[in-house]
């Protein structure tokens, strides 16, 4: 899904919030069936036609088709053209794609280019629609609606565009960034040059990002100063001696890793990264961070986003592009609301049904604790209900000490389409300490983005839909199976399991709320703190305006989460209740999959279809 900026500026957000929170080429895209086949394409295609009589596009289903695999190549190769660092996130050999990063720099972010971006969007949408979808096979117009879902969300933002916020205290580019860079892997000598080339652009990247926000200041778009202290604390972690840096150090293991480098290359590589850090990045975050001090003093509101002229309007098209939904945002807070209580009732009957129920769940706890251990006991726990995916490996990370206070507690850093080596999977020691480890791998690991990414990647479909996935999906995907994990084989009794899922379901929920009630509704800090005190017998001060700030930090977030997990669930209890004793969770998961990261706004007609041909697929 086209993220907060749009066309080749928004692959580089998607970079900075899905490879952490993912198809080998084939000439084209692959053309497999999709769940309904043709079914649905005879009856819907009538109604996506829209420009398809222009004169200057065949009739003929063959050339039609091959037309518009040519278009989604170009598409593909055009959202990623002049981004270098995405290239070498989203494929390990761009020629094959007729892709080369042909000047190594970041991408620009101003609002000329913004609306530049608007305006390329409306002419690719033109495009888009001179094609005839009724002569497109079914994975063709599968593909046709995901773009232009995509690109008529993209058209909310229209007179929006500088309401972008790329720096946030979490998931902003100046937190998030620097463990890209570290991630960066070589395969050769020619990837070590574009690195070192690329790092020492930050400071004029950065240079960039300051102007913006003073662009955003003088428009009255300014953060909060508390939004702007935390940014700056974030800052303040990565501004140690490059000596000291977690940078030098995992550019040192990965030099070791380059094959036929020589000792004397090694060291020659090693003044170079170090004089770098020295004259480029030092002084990028030094720079922003005496920009952002200069902007304190400029917001007039509280920061949420319903506190700008504007504001409500863009939670409004954050909502559509972020989680996917069909859901207007009043309808989507009713349903939040509603799956809400029926959770916390849920607890409540189950408490009043074993007595001793509250006392047993101080002491419960799942005895695995080792990450490895975990993983690799969830591999085991998602066979019966999750498709098979054979040879998948991983490797687990620890986030360097230095970033911990500004990092999440874990996450998945998605591999290259055409990749086929391990895994890697981030544990912030210090964050997830109080966590729980084993429901977050589950989220992170299996069957969430790890095993996710590996069924996109073997699916080989058509590659556009990797830079087209919706994040509500993603991580709506990945909360679904935090929360299904408790129903493993994991020591704890049936209900421990179920109350401790309801009351992380609700606790999810209760953030969601809250992200609509303060972004959109304009509740402020202390009607937030009220509500939290009458409820939720939350009285601390400081806990209060910590989830008040996180949530005005990042608009949305906590919201796409739980409406991809509300989503995806909504339509497993529709087919249980729909299919009965006939319902194989195996089959609805495998489903969920094959709508290869898509918004709900487009799955939901295919899933009406699923369950229509449902019998005829199990025959099959």
């Amino acid at each position: 899904m086209m993220k907060e900026q749009n066309r080749k500026s928004w692959i580089f957000s998607t970079l900075l919030s899905v490879l952490f929170l993912s198809l080998l080429w084939t000439a084209g895209c692959a053309r497999s069936p999709l769940p309904d086949s043709e079914s649905y394409q005879a009856a819907e295609t009538s109604a996506e036609t829209g420009a398809s009589e222009n004169a200057g596009v065949s009739s003929d289903p063959v050339e039609v088709q091959d037309a518009f695999d040519a278009f989604t190549d170009r598409v593909f190769c055009d959202l990623l053209e002049g981004d270098p660092l995405s290239i070498h996130f989203v494929l390990q050999n761009p020629e094959n794609y007729g892709l080369t990063a042909t000047e190594m720099k970041f991408p620009e972010i101003s609002l000329d280019a913004l609306l530049e971006d608007t305006r390329e969007n409306t002419e690719l949408r033109t495009e888009l629609e001179s094609f005839d979808s009724s002569l497109l096979t079914s994975d063709q117009l599968f593909t046709y609606k995901l773009l232009k879902d995509a690109l008529e969300t993209e058209d909310l933002c229209r007179g929006l565009e500088q309401y972008y916020q790329p720096l946030s205290p979490l998931i902003g580019t100046q937190a998030q960034l620097p463990t890209l860079l570290a991630e960066y892997t070589f395969y050769d000598k020619e990837d070590i040059e574009q690195y070192l080339e690329l790092l020492s652009q930050i400071d004029v990247y950065f240079d960039q990002l300051a102007n913006y926000e003073k662009e955003r200041a003088r428009a009255g778009l300014a953060p909060s100063d508390a939004t702007i202290d935390r940014i700056l604390q974030s800052c303040k972690d990565y501004l140690i001696r490059p000596e000291n840096s977690f940078l030098t150090e995992t550019f040192a293991s990965r030099l070791d890793e380059v094959p036929g480098l020589s000792a004397e290359e090694k060291e020659e590589y090693k003044k170079q990264h170090l004089t770098i850090l020295k004259e480029h990045f030092i002084p990028a975050y030094t720079n922003l961070s005496a920009a952002l001090e200069e902007l304190k003093g400029s917001c007039t509101g509280d920061g949420s986003l319903s506190s700008y002229e504007k504001g409500k309007e863009y939670y409004a098209y954050l909502v559509a592009s972020e989680t996917g939904t069909d859901s207007s945002v009043d309808e989507l807070r009713q349903r939040i609301e509603k799956r809400m209580g029926a959770d916390m009732a849920a607890m409540a009957r189950l408490l009043n049904d074993n007595p001793s129920l509250e006392k047993r769940l101080a002491s419960a706890s799942i005895s695995l604790s080792d990450p490895v251990e975990i993983l690799n006991h969830l591999q085991e726990q998602i066979k019966e209900d999750f498709p098979e995916l054979k040879d998948t490996s991983f490797e687990v990370k620890h986030v360097p000490q230095a970033l911990e206070a500004s990092l999440s507690p874990a996450f998945f850093l998605v591999p290259p389409l055409d990749y086929e080596g391990p895994n890697v999977i981030y544990i912030n020691d210090e964050a997830s300490r109080e966590q729980n480890l084993y429901t977050m791998l589950a989220h992170e690991g299996y069957p969430g983005h790890l095993y996710q990414s590996v069924y996109f990647n073997r699916k080989n479909r058509c590659p556009l839909h990797r830079l087209l996935t919706c994040g509500g999906y993603s991580e709506g995907w990945g909360l679904y199976c935090e929360l299904y994990s408790y129903s493993f084989d994991n020591g704890l009794p049936e209900d421990v399991q179920q109350i401790l899922m309801y009351n992380e379901a609700a606790t999810y929920a209760l953030y969601a709320l809250l992200d609509i009630r303060i972004n959109y509704d304009g509740w402020d800090q202390t009607k937030t703190a009220d509500f939290l005190e009458t409820f939720y017998g939350i009285t601390d001060p400081e806990v209060t305006e910590e989830i008040y700030l996180s949530i005005t930090d990042n608009p949305v977030n906590y919201l796409m989460y739980y409406t991809g997990y509300l989503e995806i669930t909504s339509m497993r209890e529709t087919a249980e209740e729909t299919l009965g004793t006939r319902y194989d969770p195996k089959k609805f998961h495998q489903f969920i999959l094959d709508m290869d990261g898509a918004p709900f706004r487009i799955i939901k007609p295919y899933f009406q279809t699923w369950l229509l041909t449902y019998d005829m697929d199990s025959e099959e």
